[in-house]
């Protein structure tokens, strides 16, 4: 059989590393990598489908699946996961102690769509009973440089979206008191994110949660969620001319993914040597948090689904049926 291959867009973690540096390889698959940060390669990949295979938002492939887009086939490879609500930025002179006093706010977003602004809007109205009506919101990306440009995204609904002006941003808009919170920051460098102060630091902002820690404890304790932000897409065509890619490309992500726990447990056990942690401590460390398929994943991935479509980003609920490869289905 003749090699193939497939340029691949993808930021660099421990789970994704080994492929993008040729620890793992992926049987009869050449990878030509292109390391870019998630918001450029989601971009990149709706508008102009530039990779064969990448990290995909899954807010946005459930989005554009459910509109009709049947360019790619979903692999439920989960690169990216985070406690998105404990990241929520305010100004201190907003007078916005409580998740309940987010309402009639005006709060910024990079992008509407997003997952992380989708799951946060989720645990908001799930939580406190923030609704995403309640709100109203300010957009940094420009629909020329937005995900919701390539998947026809229009606000919901009853939901107020507004544009921040191109010679804005969020950090600025914060800074100046234009707006009072903002559900997500993003400062790197890349193609579709433009703001740049550093409000983490900022005297004038403080995170909605103290302890941010805390509060990711007690909701991961009350939902054993921790939720997914990116999966991974390859492009229909290819998958449908060489289905066995798919499954060789798993297979490469779960090689990638046990080595990457190798490597963590490794790290933990010099901890424990070094008495920098005890027993129970690295007991808990070896549970992985990160786990690849969709049996280990379902009800994070419903309730993802679900979220999209109650707050009418999707205008069906979108299952994982929907989403996946038929030959991941059973992973």
């Amino acid at each position: 059989m003749a090699r193939l291959t497939l340029s691949i867009g993808f930021a660099v973690n421990p789970r994704t590393a080994p492929l993008i540096e040729g620890a793992v390889a992926v049987e009869g698959v050449d990878l030509v990598p292109s390391v870019l940060h998630p918001a450029e390669t989601f971009w990149r990949q709706l508008k102009f489908g530039d990779f064969d295979a990448a990290e995909m938002s899954l807010s946005s492939f459930m989005m554009a699946t459910a509109r009709g887009d049947a360019r790619f086939v979903g692999l439920p490879v989960f690169c990216s996961r985070r406690f998105f609500h404990t990241e929520v930025i305010v100004r201190r002179a907003a007078g916005i102690e409580r998740p309940e006093d987010l309402k009639g706010r005006r709060v910024a977003v990079p992008e509407y769509q997003q997952t992380a602004a989708l799951w946060t809007r989720g645990i908001l109205r799930h939580e406190w009973g923030v609704t995403p009506s309640d709100i109203d919101w300010w957009m940094e990306r420009e629909p020329s440089h937005s995900h919701g440009g390539a998947t026809g995204f229009e606000p919901p609904p009853g939901v107020s979206v507004h544009s921040i002006p191109a010679d804005k941003s969020i950090g600025s808009m914060m800074v100046a008191g234009e707006v009072d919170a903002t559900l997500l920051y993003i400062v790197h460098d890349n193609m579709v994110d433009r703001s740049t102060i550093d409000l983490a630091r900022h005297p004038d902002m403080r995170p909605l949660f103290a302890d941010r820690r805390a509060e990711g404890i007690r909701y991961f304790k009350k939902t054993g969620m921790f939720p997914i932000n990116h999966a991974v897409v390859v492009k229909r065509e290819i998958a449908e001319r060489h289905p066995w890619v798919i499954l060789n490309l798993y297979k490469a992500f779960e090689r990638a993914l046990a080595l990457a726990e190798r490597r963590r447990t490794e790290h933990v056990g010099d901890h424990v040597a070094t008495g920098l942690i005890d027993a129970a401590a690295a007991d808990a460390l070896a549970q992985p948090l990160y786990r690849h398929g969709v049996k280990a994943n379902r009800a994070i991935l419903e309730t993802c689904a679900r979220y999209s479509h109650e707050q009418g980003l999707t205008p069906r609920l979108m299952t994982i049926d929907d989403l996946f490869a038929a030959s991941t289905l059973e992973q």
